[in-house]
């Protein structure tokens, strides 16, 4: 939209770029880092990797074991994960802490929403059937299982199919 008193471009602010704005990284960086400083989170990666994968938290059984309610060892494992998340962040509220870096830590409130609800269900109904969430994908992959590579191009397609429908659908 163009303002005739000024000749300036007038930008609209939609819902999009409001969500979108929601959903960007609160505690980014401001710091430039040469690119091999980046080294770090692959091996993070890898460790958390190994983790998975000697858990048995990307085993296909586990997994199935957990949704026919067989099992508490997936239940577990992510009970505890919560708690600890939740531990944390008590603890960065409480001591104010901030990062490596000396920046400071934000952690916004959020809103609910009941498209929430629905990518649950989606992401749980992909998760049932593949046997694998996003996060163990790479894992997996990692780890040898090839057919994965099949569900890891499936979550990458969704992914940017619902980017490119993503505007059109309520939020």
């Amino acid at each position: 939209m163009l303002d005739a008193t000024t000749n300036s471009v007038i930008k609209k602010q939609t819902d999009f770029e409001v969500s979108f704005d929601d959903s960007t990284g609160m505690n980014e960086s401001t710091l430039r880092h040469k690119p091999w400083h980046n080294i770090k989170y692959l091996f993070a990666g890898m460790i958390f990797g190994m983790v998975l994968v000697k858990s048995e938290v990307v085993s296909w059984y586990r997994i199935q074991e957990m949704f026919r309610l067989q099992s508490f060892h997936m239940y577990g494992v992510i009970g505890s994960a919560i708690f600890t998340g939740m531990i944390g962040i008590l603890l960065i509220k409480k001591f104010k802490v901030k990062t490596i870096y000396g920046e400071d830590i934000h952690i916004p409130k959020r809103k609910f929403s009941k498209g929430q609800i629905y990518g649950g269900l989606i992401f749980g109904f992909g998760w049932a059937l593949t046997g694998a969430c996003p996060g163990p994908l790479f894992a997996l992959v990692g780890a040898g299982v090839s057919v994965m590579v099949i569900a890891l191009i499936s979550a990458v397609a969704g992914t940017w199919f619902y980017g490119k429908i993503r505007e059109k659908l309520p939020h």
